[in-house]
């Protein structure tokens, strides 16, 4: 199993965007130890991982990251929104919902895709610098 490829893969095929790895480590210089994490539109993505080697800590993270898109939704900020009318893009929409579902595990209720779908759809939006407008 790869798991960056498979995690990079599946990201695309769900119009998420790619995967950023963030990795560090602590320790004496003989003895370090890694630790990664997975960033999508700049949100941790599972767990994070360790390892003996940035290598072993990316492959980790990225299983990591995998089982959580496998488990259930990302974790993704409850940042507030801020004040205004939010613009409506359809298709994007239909897409975040799209997204919202395969990231959702079955056993989610409909509040849960929905706010997982408006985070995403709102996440994207702010990237694209299309904020809400002034009421």
């Amino acid at each position: 199993m790869n798991a960056k490829g498979d995690l990079i893969a599946r990201l695309s095929a769900l119009g998420l965007g790619a995967a950023t790895f963030e990795a560090e480590a602590s320790g004496p210089p003989h003895d370090l130890t890694f630790r990664a994490r997975v960033l999508v539109g700049g949100h941790p993505l599972g767990a994070g991982g360790t390892g003996r080697s940035k290598k072993d800590a990316e492959r980790a993270a990225a299983e990591s990251a995998l089982h959580a898109l496998d488990g259930g939704a990302p974790d993704v900020d409850d940042a507030p929104l801020p004040p205004g009318r939010w613009p409506v893009y359809a298709a994007v929409l239909a897409q975040a919902l799209d997204a919202a579902v395969e990231l959702s595990g079955e056993d989610a209720t409909l509040d849960e895709v929905r706010a997982n779908a408006a985070r995403l759809y709102r996440d994207l939006l702010m990237e694209l610098g299309h904020g809400p407008e002034d009421a």
